[in-house]
């Protein structure tokens, strides 16, 4: 496989309730979850190839998580199967349609052991764009070792690499989180970063002030999201200011992904640049209306449906 996206982290077998805490539901809505491998279903949704890898346990919830993306398209042959620890999981309670909870089983699980023994060197030098994210890197030490290793690995290559920051606060201490995501925007062409991560990385103000920030590392695209104020970019030197879509909000459970697999999927295809912040805006909004996770992530067909009144402010510096 070449010229796709390539990714790679941990992905769990995922369990919602339609409603209501898991203690009283009789049925579960079954899915998979995991920044990376929502990332890769969709670019797959959107047309272009797409490669994740990682380790997975040889139990039930990892045959899930390997089925699932396989169904999706996503090219899952250099995954690690560990017959030692489990794949992880994630239990969410969905409570009412602004209020959900979710449970994170991942203590020594599969995932937590990715190593850079267990990158494919050859399927990361022949991609389109690497991608990764901090909650990778957050996972285990060995787990950041990987991360940076790919990284290197796509730089020697040529091939771009994209970081989205995915600040999880869970996983590890403000001032690790800091460092490590700081030392990965150096070694990315393309950035996606939250309004709310700034001021972890040190740095006050608005988007347009970390979006600053962040350009001045090294990428060469940053995009910063603001939630539903939608996003700011500046891309080979010039400003793009990205609004939202107007959608009713069912389920922001994968909005980042989507964005990010919506950007990433018209990168692959060669789009100019104000097409892929728009093509991620609506993936965004897109994504936003449909309930779980991964299930949730548009195929091009349905981003036709969104309102065309959409429009887009570009300004050269």
């Amino acid at each position: 496989m070449s010229a796709g996206l390539v990714t790679f982290g941990e992905a769990l077998a995922s369990f919602r309730t339609s409603t209501g805490k898991l203690r009283h539901a009789t049925t579960v809505d079954v899915g998979i979850a995991g920044t990376e491998a929502t990332v890769a279903v969709g670019v797959s949704r959107l047309g272009a190839r797409a490669a994740w890898t990682g380790r997975i346990g040889a139990d039930e919830p990892g045959a899930l998580v390997l089925t699932r993306l396989r169904e999706e398209g996503v090219d899952t042959s250099a995954a690690v199967t560990d017959a030692h620890s489990p794949t992880g999981l994630v239990l969410r309670d969905v409570r009412s349609r602004d209020t959900n909870r979710s449970a994170f089983y991942r203590t020594g699980s599969a995932g937590t052991r990715i190593a850079p023994e267990d990158l494919r060197e050859d399927l990361i030098a022949g991609a389109g764009v690497l991608h990764l994210s901090g909650s990778t890197a957050a996972l285990s030490e060995t787990a950041d070792d990987a991360t940076f290793t790919a990284a290197e690995i796509a730089g020697e290559a040529g091939v771009p690499v994209s970081v989205a920051l995915d600040h999880r606060p869970a996983l590890w201490r403000p001032e690790d989180a800091r460092d490590t995501l700081l030392d990965l925007v150096s070694h990315a062409d393309i950035v996606f970063a939250r309004t709310d991560e700034a001021r972890l990385l040190g740095f006050d103000g608005d988007a347009d002030s970390l979006m600053a920030e962040l350009a001045a590392l090294g990428p060469d695209d940053v995009i910063v999201t603001q939630g539903p104020r939608g996003a700011v970019a500046e891309i080979a030197g010039a400003r793009y200011d990205v609004p939202s879509y107007p959608v009713h909000e069912i389920d922001p459970d994968a909005a980042d992904e989507a964005f990010v697999a919506g950007y990433l999927a018209d990168l692959l295809a060669g789009e100019p640049a104000d097409r892929r912040v728009r093509t991620a805006a609506a993936c965004r909004a897109a994504a936003m209306t449909v309930p779980g996770g991964a299930d949730s992530l548009p195929e091009r067909g349905d981003l036709v449906d969104l309102p065309r009144q959409h429009r887009l402010a570009r300004q050269s510096p």
